[in-house]
């Protein structure tokens, strides 16, 4: 008997499928585990913003056994795919994904040790991303950290090419989205009591951005 692999999907084609497949979480979660190892705390509660098919929380589990995950989504059709994921995988540290729009006033979940979220504040409004950091003011403790990852313009520092041409297909999809500048996003942090604490240069023209709640 064949088993047949899930369809290769990306956030903004808006198909439909049980189970989807994201092929750019197989080159970068291992890249975003090395830095994570630098970056979590050893026990508690991880959330994950946008989860989206649910792959990298599923990895991020099998790397981090001593963490429990919260992996979120706005989407029904992304919350079904988390649980595909995460039931075929069986672990115990993964819980039921919760429906969370990120720019809601009020979050599903009251506290979190650590908040990651991935490829969420380039495909999205401005107003996830103000969300975004109002959610992690509220839930994280002193010292915990907001993880970030994506591609960002930079103030002084050549934007790839590739990324440009992200951006405009991006902001041709709907002109809420596009590339933010690391300057803003690092401003806003601020502006919620959110210290920016280090800058990781990741594969394929990507950043890890690691934030913490003062």
């Amino acid at each position: 008997m064949t088993i047949s692999k899930p369809t290769p999907w990306s956030p903004a084609d808006g198909r439909d499928e049980a189970k989807r497949h994201a092929p750019a979480t197989l080159r970068n979660r291992d890249a975003i585990v090395a830095v994570l190892r630098k970056t979590l705390p050893e026990a508690g509660l991880a959330l994950e913003i946008a989860s989206g098919s649910g792959e990298h929380v599923v990895h991020f589990a099998h790397a981090f056994p001593a963490l429990d995950w919260q992996p979120s989504d706005p989407e029904p059709a992304a919350l079904t795919s988390i649980a595909a994921w995460s039931a075929e995988a069986g672990l115990p540290n993964i819980r039921p994904p919760a429906m969370l729009d990120a720019s809601a006033p009020g979050w599903p979940v009251d506290r979190a040790d650590a908040i990651l979220c991935i490829n969420m504040v380039h495909i999205s409004p401005w107003t996830a991303t103000q969300g975004l950091m109002a959610g992690a003011a509220r839930l994280l403790p002193p010292g915990a950290p907001l993880y970030l990852y994506g591609p960002y313009v930079r103030s002084g520092v050549p934007t790839a090419e590739s990324n440009l041409a992200f951006d405009a297909s991006l902001r041709a999809r709907d002109p809420a989205w596009g590339l933010r500048a690391l300057e803003d996003v690092i401003a806003l942090a601020a502006e919620h009591g959110l210290v920016f604490e280090r800058l990781v240069e990741m594969p394929a023209n990507n950043l890890s951005v690691v934030l913490r709640a003062r």
